[in-house]
C-alpha cells in the first residue's frame, strides 16, 4: 500500500512578511478590503502550489487567516460576543478585525498562548445564550480556490471540543462543554457543505488531547464524533504537541477515519499505535519536528518508518508533527549565513522535501533516495563534530553552580524595607513595562548603522537624543519609575543573542506572534557565553538624564530560551542555566553601575510548561532555578522586577512566588483583572503589577475604565504592595495614543492614592 504525504499547515504570513504589509497597511486606511483580500488569496496560492510542487498529496486548505486560526472558527460559527452588537447573517471583515483588536466602544477579545508556544489566539467567549450557525464563506470559497488551481485538497477545521475547551465562561455557573449539543449540529452543516465540494479528508484538529482532560471532555469526544460520524468526508483526528497514549481506549473507539500522532515531541507514543487496535483506521505519523529548524536524520527516521509500515497492517501516512506555522518560510532566502551552520537547518520548504524525500523512500526503497540521505548523514556528522558548538569554560562554570547562587541574601521582607528607604516611592507607584514606539526615525537609525551608513559615534547620538526625548515625555506624564525606552533595540530575544556567543540569526526567519506582529527567534546552536556588558551604557545614560529611578531591561533565560529556536543535543535545563550565568553577569555589571532596579523579563516562563502535570516538577525546578541564578547576585536594596503575560498563571503560583522577584508585573486588562483572584487565593507574598490597559490594541481606554480596574485589583492586593502599569511593552504603539493612554493612567494612580491616603 502506497504511503501517503500530507501537511497540516504552513506559515501564512508570506516569504517577505507580505501579509503584515497589507494588514497594517489596511489598517492604517491606505489601502481597502478588496486589496488586502488580493494579498493573502496571493500569499495562499503561492502555498498550495509550493506544496504541490514539493511533492505533498494531500495540501491543507483552510489553514490560512488573516488574524488568527481561532478567530476564525469563531467567526465560522458565528459565535461572536454579544458585547459587539453584531445582528448580520455573515461576519464583516470590520467586525472580524473589531473582535481581534477592539473598537471604541469594546476591548478586543482576550488572547492567550497557543498550548507550549509562543503563538497567541484569540479566546472565545461563551455564555449560556451563545448560540452557533454557518457565518462564514470563507472556507468554502479557499476549497473552490484550490480546486481551480488543480490542488488536492484536506481541509482544515479545529475539532468542536478543541473549541469550547480553548473558549472560557463570562458568566458565573455556567459550563461551556454544555454549549456542545448546540455547536455539533452547525459542524455537521460545515462538513456535508464541505463534502459537496469534492473534498475527501477534513483534518479535524483535536490538540486538547495531550493535556489531562476530566472525563466530561473526554465523555465529549465520544458524542461528538459519533453524531459526526455519517456527515460524508473522512475525519482525520489531529493531536500534536505531546502525547495521546494515555487516551488510547478512547482513541481506539472514535468513529473517525484517520489519527495523526506527533511522533516528533513524543516518540514515546509511536509503538502504542502500531498495534492491531488502530489497523482500521488511516494512521499518520507526525515525524519530522513542525516547531524547531534543525535538519532532521533523514537515514534514521527512514529505518524507524520502514519497520513501522512493515508491522501496521493500515493504511499509513506521514507528515510534519503540527503545523509549519511555529517554523520560517524558506532557508533558501537565507543568503548571510554561515554555510555550516545552514547546512545543519531545514526551514518550512525544507520540511516539506524531507517528508517527501521519507515518502519516496518508503514507496520506492532506499535507494530511490540515498543521495539526499548521504547530504543528511553528512550535515548531522558535521553538527557533532563541529568545535564551535561546545565551550568547556562555560560547562564547569554552570557544573560549579551552588545552591547559593541562586538565594538573595534576605527574605523579601528584609528587602522591602531596604528598598522603601532607598527609592521614597509613593503609595501605587507607576511605571511601563519597558519599550516605547519603535518610530520611523529609530527603525531608519538602527537599519543605516547596520549598513554602514552611519558611524558608531553618530548612531550612539542618535540614540541618546531618543532616550533623552523619552525621559523628558515619562518626567512630563509623571510617572515615578522611567525606563530608557529601547530604541536601540530590534527584538526582547534577538538584541540579548546578538551579543551573546552561542547564537546566530538569520535575514528572513519570520514566524507569527498574532495578528500582525512577526517575530524572528535567533537559533541557539551552541554553548551561551557573554563577551562583554550588552545594557550597561545604555541604561547609565537614561539614568544620567533624570533623578528618578530607571530600571536596567533585561529578557529572562527561561524567554531567550523558550523564544529562541533552541539546540536539541543537550537538555534544555542547562542551556537555560548558561543564559542564566551569561544575564546573572549583566544584572550585577548593572548593579555596580548604580541602577538600582532592574527587571529580568520571563513572558515565556508559563510557555515552557509540559502539557501535562505529571512532568511540571523538573520543569518548574530548573527554570525557577534559572531565573534565581540570574537575580541573586545582588544587593538587598536592590529591587529585582520580572514581567509575564498572555498565559494562564492560576496553577503555577508556587513557582512563580519561588522566582522570589521583588515586583512581578502581569497582563490582567483584557481578563478584567481576573487573574488577580488567583493571586488573592495563593496569598502571593510580594509587590505585583496587574496591568490596567491593553496595549495589544489601538483603543485608548477611557480614564474611568482603567480607574475601575485599579479599585478593583487595589481590593485585591494591599495598596502597599501594588503597582500601575500598562499590560506589556509599547514597542508597537505610536507616541499620541501612548502618551494620552500613559497619562489617563497616571492621573487614574493618583486619584486613587488620594483616596486611599484620606
Amino acid at each position: 500500500m502506497r504511503t501517503l504525504t500530507h501537511n497540516l499547515g504552513f506559515p501564512r504570513i508570506g516569504a517577505q512578511r507580505e501579509l503584515k504589509k497589507a494588514l497594517e497597511t489596511y489598517w492604517k486606511g491606505q489601502s481597502d478590503i478588496d486589496q488586502l483580500l488580493a494579498t493573502a488569496r496571493e500569499i495562499r496560492t503561492g502555498n498550495w502550489l509550493l506544496q504541490q510542487k514539493a511533492g505533498i498529496d494531500l495540501i491543507p486548505v483552510g489553514d490560512f487567516s488573516l488574524y488568527d486560526h481561532i478567530l476564525d472558527m469563531t467567526t465560522l460559527l458565528g459565535a461572536v460576543p454579544h458585547r459587539f452588537g453584531n445582528t448580520s447573517d455573515k461576519i464583516s471583515p470590520a467586525l472580524y478585525f473589531a473582535m481581534a483588536r477592539g473598537t471604541a466602544d469594546q476591548p478586543a477579545m482576550e488572547m492567550t498562548k497557543w498550548f507550549n508556544t509562543n503563538y497567541h489566539y484569540i479566546v472565545p467567549e461563551f455564555d449560556d445564550t451563545t448560540q452557533f450557525r454557518l457565518a462564514s464563506d470563507r472556507l468554502f470559497q479557499e476549497i473552490e480556490e484550490a480546486k481551480a488551481l488543480g490542488i488536492t485538497a484536506k481541509a482544515v477545521l479545529i475539532g468542536p471540543l478543541t473549541y469550547l475547551y480553548l473558549g472560557k465562561e463570562i458568566t458565573a455557573g455556567f459550563q461551556r462543554l454544555d454549549l456542545l449539543s448546540r455547536l455539533l449540529p452547525v459542524y455537521r452543516e460545515i462538513l456535508q457543505k464541505i463534502t459537496s465540494l469534492g473534498v475527501e479528508w477534513v483534518q479535524i484538529d483535536e490538540p486538547i488531547l495531550s493535556l489531562d482532560l476530566e472525563q466530561p471532555w473526554l465523555d465529549g469526544f465520544a458524542e461528538a464524533y459519533h453524531t459526526l460520524r455519517d456527515s460524508g468526508c473522512r475525519l482525520l483526528l489531529t493531536t500534536y504537541f505531546g502525547t495521546v497514549d494515555h487516551h488510547l481506549a478512547l482513541l481506539k473507539n472514535l468513529p473517525v477515519d484517520g489519527l495523526h500522532i506527533d511522533v516528533s515531541s513524543a516518540p514515546e507514543q509511536f509503538e502504542s499505535f502500531l498495534t492491531g487496535d488502530f489497523s482500521t483506521k488511516t494512521l499518520s505519523l507526525g515525524c519530522i519536528d513542525g516547531r524547531n529548524i534543525w535538519r532532521a536524520d533523514l537515514s534514521q527516521k527512514l529505518e524507524t518508518l520502514s519497520q513501522a509500515a512493515s508491522r501496521f497492517t493500515g493504511e499509513f501516512w506521514i507528515a510534519p508533527s503540527c503545523s509549519l506555522l511555529h517554523c520560517p518560510v524558506d532557508l533558501a532566502l537565507e543568503t548571510k549565513l554561515e554555510p555550516e551552520i545552514r547546512d545543519w537547518l531545514a526551514f518550512s520548504v525544507q520540511k516539506l522535501e524531507e517528508i517527501t524525500t521519507l515518502g519516496r523512500g518508503l514507496n520506492q526503497g532506499r535507494e530511490s533516495v540515498k543521495v539526499i540521505l548521504a547530504a543528511s548523514d553528512e550535515a548531522r556528522r558535521s553538527r557533532a563534530e563541529s568545535g564551535r558548538i561546545h565551550n568547556p569554560v562555560v560547562h564547569q562554570r554552570v557544573d560549579n553552580l551552588t545552591e547559593r547562587d541562586s538565594q538573595r541574601t534576605h527574605p523579601f521582607v528584609t528587602r522591602k524595607h531596604l528598598q522603601q528607604q532607598r527609592f521614597n516611592l509613593p503609595l501605587l507607584p507607576t511605571t511601563t513595562i519597558g519599550s516605547f514606539p519603535q518610530t520611523a526615525t529609530i527603525r531608519q537609525a538602527r537599519a543605516a548603522f547596520r549598513k554602514n551608513e552611519l558611524s558608531h559615534l553618530e548612531y550612539l547620538s542618535a540614540m541618546r537624543a531618543e532616550i533623552r526625548e523619552m525621559i523628558r515625555k515619562q518626567e512630563e506624564i509623571g510617572l515615578d519609575v522611567l525606563v530608557h525606552g529601547e530604541p536601540e533595540r530590534n527584538d526582547m530575544v534577538e538584541y540579548f543573542g546578538e551579543q551573546l556567543w552561542g547564537y546566530v540569526f538569520t535575514e528572513n526567519g519570520w514566524v507569527q506572534s498574532y495578528g500582525s506582529r512577526c517575530v524572528k527567534p535567533p537559533i541557539l546552536y551552541g554553548d551561551v557565553y557573554r563577551p562583554e556588558a550588552m545594557t550597561v551604557e545604555w541604561i547609565k545614560y537614561a539614568q544620567s538624564q533624570t533623578g528618578k529611578p530607571v530600571k536596567g531591561m533585561l529578557t529572562g533565560p527561561v524567554t531567550m530560551l523558550m523564544w529562541s529556536f533552541v539546540r536539541d543535543d543537550q537538555p534544555r535545563s542547562i542551556t537555560a542555566l548558561q543564559l542564566a550565568l551569561a544575564i546573572r553577569d549583566e544584572v550585577t555589571d548593572l548593579e555596580s553601575a548604580g541602577i538600582g532596579m532592574i527587571q529580568i523579563d520571563e513572558p515565556a516562563f508559563r510557555e515552557g510548561l509540559p502539557l501535562r502535570k505529571q512532568d511540571w516538577k523538573p520543569y518548574l525546578d530548573w527554570a525557577v532555578k534559572a531565573f534565581r541564578v540570574a537575580s541573586s547576585g545582588v544587593k538587598d536594596e536592590t529591587q529585582i522586577h520580572t514581567h509575564m503575560c498572555y498565559s494562564e498563571f492560576h496553577d503555577i503560583l508556587p513557582a512563580i512566588a519561588e522566582l522570589d522577584a521583588d515586583v512581578i508585573t502581569i497582563e490582567t486588562s483584557r481578563s478584567r483583572m481576573e487573574l488577580l483572584d488567583a493571586f488573592v487565593k495563593f496569598s502571593y507574598p510580594n509587590e505585583i503589577g496587574p496591568g490596567v490597559y491593553d496595549i495589544h490594541s489601538p483603543r485608548v481606554p477611557d480614564a474611568s475604565e482603567m480607574l475601575e480596574l485599579l479599585k478593583k485589583a487595589s481590593r485585591y492586593i494591599d495598596p502597599k504592595l501594588l503597582w500601575v502599569n500598562p499590560d506589556c511593552g509599547l514597542k508597537t504603539r505610536n507616541w499620541p495614543e501612548t502618551q494620552t493612554a500613559l497619562q489617563k493612567m497616571v492621573d487614574c494612580a493618583k486619584t486613587l492614592r488620594s483616596t486611599l491616603q484620606a
